[in-house]
């Protein structure tokens, strides 16, 4: 059975300014999206799963149906705030999404196979998806999920604070916990992350998350009740967000599935803020310019250069 990849584009953009899931990135309007996506069916993935919002729903359909018509099945849900649990209550002034626990969790009825998860917003390095393919066919299982872990140093922008899962492993990389730290910034003398009004400074090389997993559906019982105890506590807040490091270190703590961290030296880059754009478009250049991409990348979908 091929593996699925979920990709989370529900976000809005508030720091970008728009929607940056479909914003163009390369020499022919592909957005990053597209070189996620040429990479998935190119290490063997069989489906695409979409977590969008009703908002944009019928444009970004629009838009990809076109380019996956005949190359590989896709499936689109959404990700809106009042889809929570029978009888959960939550403060009606709430305007921010639920975060990525509660996105992976939107599309629990239609995966059925071991699948990753990335954000749409992200180019994760085409060797990764590779990498990810093999472990999701081979090595995944109710027991073992696993991610694909990139230095804190190539994840930074240069244009704000960032939010990264801090990793920490044992002596055979198996995670022990990820904490997600929701504002890490490049600072004169290193890399920080800000905790009750104070700087604490990271190593640069530090393993992050970048919320590129791999997983089996049994992960979707754990986000049932992860998330319906979040809101129970945490629902009358505006901005709390259910995040999908937070619900993995607690399955990790509970002993019942380990969680393999995968290194990747894989290029990595994102468009957080619009000033990110720049420089995802000179990478995206260099990556065609060195032969990895052809400049019309639909035209050349089974393109195999690694």
């Amino acid at each position: 059975m091929k593996p699925t990849l979920l990709v989370l584009a529900a976000g809005m953009g508030s720091r970008y300014g728009g929607l940056k899931q479909i914003d163009p990135i390369g020499p022919s309007g592909e957005t990053i999206i597209d070189y996620s996506i040429n990479d998935a069916i190119d290490a063997g993935f069989g489906k695409i799963v979409f977590v969008i919002r009703e908002s944009f729903k019928e444009e970004f359909i629009n838009l990809f149906n076109k380019k996956l018509e005949g190359k590989i099945e896709a499936e689109f849900v959404t990700q809106e705030i009042e889809k929570v649990p029978v009888g959960c209550k939550y403060t009606p002034e709430r305007s921010k999404p639920w975060g990525t626990g509660h996105a992976i969790l939107m599309a629990k009825d239609c995966i059925n196979e071991p699948f990753a998860v990335i954000n749409a917003d992200d180019y994760y390095g085409r060797e990764a998806f590779f990498t990810m393919a093999e472990f999701l066919k081979h090595e995944c299982a109710d027991s073992k999920f696993g991610m694909i872990g990139y230095q804190l140093q190539n994840t930074i922008s240069e244009n704000g604070f960032v939010s990264r899962g801090v990793c920490s492993t044992d002596e055979n990389d198996h995670l022990l916990s990820v904490i997600e730290r929701t504002h890490i910034e490049k600072k004169n003398d290193g890399i920080a992350y800000r905790e009750l009004q104070k700087w604490i400074f990271m190593d640069t090389q530090t393993i992050v998350s970048m919320n590129f997993w791999g997983f089996t559906p049994a992960l979707f019982r754990y986000l049932d009740s992860q998330f319906s105890a979040f809101i129970k506590e945490y629902g009358q807040e505006l901005k709390s967000e259910f995040f999908i490091p937070s619900v993995v270190s607690k399955i990790i703590s509970e002993g019942e599935t380990r969680v393999k961290m995968i290194r990747s030296d894989a290029q990595w880059f994102g468009v957080t803020y619009k000033e990110d754009k720049e420089k995802a478009v000179a990478c995206i250049d260099a990556l065609v310019e060195k032969g990895i991409y052809p400049s019309k990348l639909w035209d050349n979908i089974l393109f195999n250069k690694i």
